[in-house]
């Protein structure tokens, strides 16, 4: 019986030393990402031209933002623009505000989306629907709950040009508002430093490349090039889906830090929350289920496990060696657990230190979202998104590779 327990203690702690080396390269790749990741104003302006912008503007349901968006995109310094805002069938006010800015500024232009047709994301059939109307050389593509300082369509465009690219992505500030996406943010953040780091984007050697749908600006013919959003009607993540397809189809991508720029919202309350967790983990199902449950293991094991582990071992001492050998490993891993969120939480979301702390109850949920998204994907409302239910279940999704 000691042997096994033995065995069975050491077994655990084996599997604990990866996850601290795990984690020691994820801090590694946080740290880098935040010391290495270009800024969108801090580059040489050697631009000459200022080409015609279409900001594509998708909203449904969106009365509670759309205003301020609004206003900050109405502010630019940039003189050759235009607001193109799809009312994607609302059922709130949003019509009506579209209207009332369309009627005051002539760089607003009013378009009501047509009904959804099948197989099509609402937000993907709003941002062809508003391509439609686009005048502009340039495409930019941004979101309702997303406002931005006056200078940045001009630094977007002057950085496109001054570098010769096809596309660039802005990685915004991610505002937050509820308890629960304040303490489970820094926990699904530190993944974005590793395969999914703008570093990544920026190599052309590698094959990482996604859009971040709060901003990203691109040629109008480099979109009609991979297909436009029709060419990702189906994707959950319809920014990313297309960010890989510019990077696959071979066109200069590039992604930049503008924090202090432009603020964003990744989910405004615990239910969009929830649904946004399970948005993340239903792409990889669809492509391999297998992997997907492989994933969702290793998220698992690397967010959350450790806890439990430390805690049992702390509430039932035993003075073996092999006890005492897994006591301290659990501790090394929640400890490194601590350091990466309170390094995201601080430098990368720039929240209370407070929140970082409550780490064990953050990872909880995005494992039990993950989860849920695991036994959701097949079924025939799998994601409930801006008021619209969808299957996903016969949707081949590629905005995240496994």
């Amino acid at each position: 019986m000691d042997i096994a327990f033995d065995v069975f203690n050491y077994s655990l702690s084996a599997i604990l030393i990866g996850i601290c080396g795990a984690w020691i390269f994820l801090i590694k790749s946080m740290s880098d990402s935040f010391r290495l990741t270009p800024y969108l104003d801090r580059f040489k302006n050697t631009a000459k031209t200022s080409p015609k912008v279409s900001i594509i503007l998708p909203a449904r349901n969106e009365e509670e933002f759309l205003g301020k968006c609004l206003d900050s995109l109405i502010n630019q310094d940039y003189q050759n623009y235009e607001i193109i805002v799809i009312d994607d069938s609302s059922e709130d006010s949003t019509g009506e505000i579209i209207s009332e800015y369309a009627n005051k500024y002539s760089k607003v232009i009013h378009v009501s989306a047509k009904t959804k047709p099948d197989g099509w994301m609402g937000k993907n059939w709003a941002c062809m629907e508003g391509y439609r109307k686009a005048t502009g050389d340039l495409l930019l593509f941004t979101d309702a709950d997303t406002t931005h300082q006056k200078n940045v369509v001009s630094l977007a465009v002057a950085h496109l040009i001054s570098f010769d690219l096809d596309a660039l992505s802005v990685i915004p500030k991610m505002l937050t508002f509820d308890f629960w996406t304040k303490i489970t943010l820094p926990m699904i953040s530190t993944f974005l430093h590793t395969r999914f780091s703008a570093l990544n984007v920026n190599n052309p050697s590698k094959k990482t490349g996604y859009f971040f749908g709060s901003f990203f600006i691109l040629k109008k013919k480099t979109y009609e090039q991979v297909g436009m959003h029709e060419g990702v009607k189906h994707e959950i993540i319809e920014d990313g889906a297309l960010g890989k397809k510019v990077k696959e189809s071979g066109h200069k991508m590039k992604m930049v830090r503008g924090e202090h720029l432009i603020d964003a919202v990744w989910a405004r309350d615990k239910s969009t929350l929830w649904n946004a967790l399970k948005r993340l983990m239903i792409p990889l199902y669809l492509q391999s289920g297998k992997i997907a449950v492989g994933i969702f293991f290793a998220v698992l094991f690397l967010l959350f496990v450790p806890f439990p582990i430390f805690a049992a071992s702390i509430a039932l001492p035993n003075e073996t060696i092999s006890a005492n050998t897994l006591c301290v490993t659990s501790f090394m891993a929640l400890l490194l657990i601590y350091i990466g969120a309170i390094v995201e939480a601080k430098k990368g979301l720039e929240l209370r230190l407070v929140h970082a702390l409550f780490a064990p109850l953050g990872s909880l949920v995005v494992v039990l979202g993950f989860l849920s998204g695991l036994l959701q994907a097949n079924k025939e409302s799998s994601v409930t998104w801006r008021g619209r239910s969808y299957s996903m279940k016969d949707h081949s999704q590629s905005s995240i590779s496994v």
